[in-house]
């Protein structure tokens, strides 16, 4: 039997932490003079996966 493969988009993006998963905020990366500095600083912080989709994200990167 062949090796399970984690969800390579998933690895990306999702990081493992004690108490679940964390992401990184979208709308970051280009077109920033005109997002206000409210928005840009509120997507600074990293996001937290909600308990509901945490078992989704958990078999992406699992593998199964």
């Amino acid at each position: 039997m062949p090796k399970l493969k984690s969800t390579r988009g998933a690895v990306k993006r999702f990081r493992a932490t004690k108490n679940g998963f964390k992401y990184r905020q979208a709308f970051r990366n280009h077109i920033l003079t005109k997002k206000s500095q409210k928005r840009k600083r509120k997507a600074r912080v990293m996001g937290r996966i909600k308990k509901c989709d945490a078992t989704a994200v958990e078999r992406l990167l699992r593998g199964s």
